[in-house]
């Protein structure tokens, strides 16, 4: 069997190849990202070692959930099983908007659903260290006539409508993307949630208006947590489908239009029943404690956004706002001697209306902290980050040539093989039409401020992995430079994407 380091090799060198055919008559503007730091840093040892110790390799498949009440990202990885298992899970450093699905441009609002990230999404030149763009809008939010753009997981700990990590954990977790489409992954699944998904959050805010939305998305919440699979997700009838499959006999494969009829579909017999009895004793549970009388979450607090309470601990007048210490929430305080990354000075907690923390905030000494060291400004010109810009860049073009192109953003609709053979999974077919109920819109407060559409701004050229973090501290910003959008092209290190599809060094 000829060695996998030489197969990798090859591959390399061909890419590599490819790459230098296509930039020569491209300018150089595209090809200085290959140096870029930030978007090349290696996964860190200790998650690797947790790979390991979870049976897992280093470029299989992820998967990402994101719940906006406990202020929590969950990295998921495919083992060798060929199931998802839980990798990580990182504390949100600031989100905005309220819980509930975007609507319109500037609502501020942080999308909720699902969606697909490809490589063209990842976005090494961000204004905010490092992101990836969400996809935001998907089928099912443009057949509602939902708008927006820029909707980005970022660093900076900043948020007007995105969701804001330190650059720390931006950086660990876009390492993560970029080894899984180097792994042969061509989109990863991005779930975002109001909240956990159990019995006493559903109780909890049963009587918010976009309940019949976030039941709907219930639907393939329950569909990954019976198999540990990423869901196959479709749109008809402007609603989610989830893991639907042509019915016995039919030689045609399934077409689906978000704002069209749905087709005729089944649902696997083992995935149908599991999600029926999970349905079922999560219904159960819930009227026994709406019984109890579990209160009723308030609405329109004027509270914008979240801080998970890891960083709000470590911030002068820090407040969680709408994530506060909720049912389901895995990231413990104790848990924490220090803060999982560089809290920026200009962070901008949630405020409680009628509160003094604003007061609190203003009056409280500056910590004592020596400023970040200064960088010299980037010069590089990049091209826009929105997934359906006519000129995708270098990187995306090259991605496609290769294999990688931009996936289709509504959601990731593959399951791409694990690194080692995984366990055959039987899909016997039982006509089971489903029919989710349609989701309920909710107005937002307008808001003008804009997204991510800074140029890159002054930062160190890459930050230390969170494990090895220095003590909290709030970092003096680097000046930011007014410029182009920010840009989606992939960058990768010389063991992934950079030495694939980008220049060479």
């Amino acid at each position: 069997m000829i060695d996998r380091s030489l197969i990798r090799a090859l591959v390399t060198a061909i890419t590599l190849a490819a790459a230098g055919a296509l930039l020569a008559g491209c300018d150089g503007e595209d090809a200085s990202l290959a140096a870029n730091a930030k978007a090349n840093q290696p996964v860190p040892p200790k998650l690797i070692a947790a790979m390991t110790e979870k049976d897992m390799d280093l470029q299989s498949p992820i998967l990402i959930r994101l719940f906006k009440q406990e202020a929590e990202v969950e990295i998921w990885k495919q083992d060798r099983s060929g199931k998802f298992a839980l990798l990580k899970t990182y504390p949100i450093c600031r989100w905005s908007g309220d819980l509930g699905p975007k609507v319109r441009e500037g609502d501020r609002q942080a999308p909720e659903g699902f969606y697909a990230i490809s490589p063209a999404q990842m976005n090494p030149q961000s204004a905010y260290y490092l992101s990836f763009n969400t996809g935001y809008p998907n089928a099912y939010d443009k057949a509602l006539g939902h708008t927006g753009s820029q909707l980005m997981v970022h660093g900076d700990c900043s948020s007007r409508g995105c969701y804001a990590m330190t650059d720390e954990q931006i950086a660990e977790i876009y390492s993560l993307g970029r080894e899984s489409f180097f792994g042969g992954q061509k989109s990863f699944q991005f779930q975002a949630y109001p909240f956990r998904m159990t019995p006493v959050n559903m109780a909890k805010h049963r009587n918010n208006p976009n309940m019949a939305f976030w039941k709907m998305i219930k639907e393939g919440y329950d569909h990954f947590e019976v198999t540990r699979q990423e869901p196959k997700v479709d749109f008809c009838e402007k609603k989610y489908v989830f893991d639907a499959a042509k019915p016995p006999g039919a030689t045609r494969d399934l077409t689906f239009d978000a704002a069209g009829k749905c087709p005729t579909y089944v649902i696997p017999d083992e995935i149908a029943d599991a999600v029926r009895q999970k349905q079922e004793s999560d219904q159960a549970e819930t009227a026994k404690l709406i019984a109890k009388g579990t209160p009723v979450a308030k609405l329109n607090t004027g509270i914008d956004g979240g801080m998970n309470q890891v960083f709000a601990a470590r911030v002068p007048g820090g407040n969680t706002g709408l994530s506060e210490g909720s049912d389901g929430q895995n990231m413990a305080l104790a848990g924490f001697s220090r803060a999982p990354g560089t809290i920026p000075s200009t962070v901008n907690p949630p405020r409680v209306p009628g509160s003094d923390n604003a007061a609190v905030a203003a009056a409280a000494p500056a910590p004592d902290t020596a400023p970040s060291p200064p960088a010299p400004a980037p010069t590089t010109r990049v091209a826009s980050a929105a997934p359906n810009a006519q000129s995708d860049g270098l990187f995306s073009n090259l991605a496609r040539k290769m294999g990688f192109g931009a996936a289709d953003t509504t959601a990731s609709t593959q399951g791409p093989a694990p690194a080692k053979p995984k366990t055959a999974d039987a899909k016997p077919a039982a006509p089971k039409v489903t029919a989710a109920a349609k989701p309920a819109e909710a107005a937002k407060p307008a808001d003008t401020k804009p997204a991510d559409t800074k140029q890159a701004a002054s930062r160190p050229p890459f930050k230390p992995a969170v494990a090895d973090a220095p003590p909290a501290t709030l970092a003096t910003p680097a000046t930011a430079k007014e410029g182009l959008v920010a840009g989606a092209q992939p960058i990768v290190q010389s063991n992934s994407f950079d030495s694939r599809f980008s220049a060479t060094r």
